[in-house]
């Protein structure tokens, strides 16, 4: 955890605090956690256990992964956010971030301490709940996310949230492996999904945010590349994400989830190709469309999982 505290820039806290409410400290500390961004990866865990089961798992052991795999998302996203106190002061988006705060609640090194302690905890939670190979797996996770995302590649290449998104596919193979032990080919093809989902989800993003990137000096691919690359990057990968969903077919997931792919992929590509075309005649391109409908879609889809394998 050296390399964490080197990078971000030492050890120290922002001087001593006076009191500290209870509840407010409570409300910093969750927000550290970004609580909607597990919400979604959470959406992809269970829809992977009951697929592996083809069924309905025990509720005591989803009940376990998804605790699990919070204190997993949660202390990657707490280190993420000391690691990134920097750049999240200065964007709009992530200003209101407990450590971009003049005078925040909670120092730094109380926040890095709390993330390595979610980290352990989660280790530990489901390594004796659920199993080894899952608590290996967010500890994969974990590390990735912060060493290879936010330390390696996020400030350094606009391929930064290609490679590094990898880290928001575990939760498919934690929710899989916790039920079979094993890393399955239909875990593999889930985990493609969400691989190939997350650039056009965040590259539509970063195109509102483009000017909140440049400043902070991230060069995301709208920051460095022209709006026509960026939508035909996002259409190209669109194309693949649709692709590979149809992929899970091979392995009988059911014929709601055949409906969902089929009808939900056509939908986000109608979406994609709106934005290429509105970048390519010079209008105002929108993005926030597809970036919702995109949460929309991977929702759904994972619900279609799920709901396929009860009926």
């Amino acid at each position: 955890m050296a390399a964490v505290l080197a990078r971000a820039g030492g050890t120290g806290g922002r001087g001593e605090r006076g009191h500290r409410p209870l509840g407010a400290l409570v409300r910093t500390y969750v927000a550290l956690t970004k609580p909607r961004i597990i919400e979604l990866l959470l959406v992809t865990t269970v829809p992977a256990m009951f697929l592996a089961e083809r069924g309905l798992p025990s509720l005591a052991l989803v009940l376990a992964t998804l605790v699990g795999g919070t204190l997993a998302a949660g202390s990657a996203n707490t280190i993420n956010c000391y690691v990134d106190r920097d750049i999240d002061a200065v964007m709009r988006r992530t200003r209101r971030r407990p450590l971009a705060q003049a005078r925040a609640l909670v120092t730094p090194v109380e926040a890095l301490r709390f993330g390595i302690v979610l980290g352990a905890l989660a280790t530990l939670e489901l390594a004796w709940l659920v199993n080894w190979p899952s608590a290996l797996l967010a500890d994969a996770a974990i590390l990735f996310y912060v060493f290879v995302y936010t330390l390696g590649l996020k400030r350094r290449t606009p391929s930064n949230i290609v490679i590094g998104g990898a880290a928001g596919c575990f939760p498919v193979l934690i929710g899989w492996s916790a039920v079979t032990g094993t890393v399955g080919w239909p875990a593999v093809v889930l985990f493609a999904i969400v691989f190939l989902w997350t650039p056009p989800h965040f590259w539509a993003l970063a195109i509102k945010f483009k000017d909140d990137y440049a400043a902070a000096g991230v060069p995301m691919l709208p920051v460095v590349a022209s709006m026509q690359v960026v939508a035909r990057r996002i259409t190209l990968y669109s194309y693949a994400m649709v692709a590979s969903s149809l992929l899970l077919l091979p392995f009988h997931p059911g014929w709601l989830y055949a409906v969902a792919a089929v009808l939900l992929g056509a939908v986000f590509l109608a979406e994609a190709h709106r934005l290429e075309r509105r970048v390519r005649r010079g209008e105002r391109a929108k993005p926030m469309r597809l970036f919702h409908f995109s949460i929309t879609y991977l929702t759904l889809l994972f619900v279609a999982v799920a709901v396929s394998q009860m009926i």
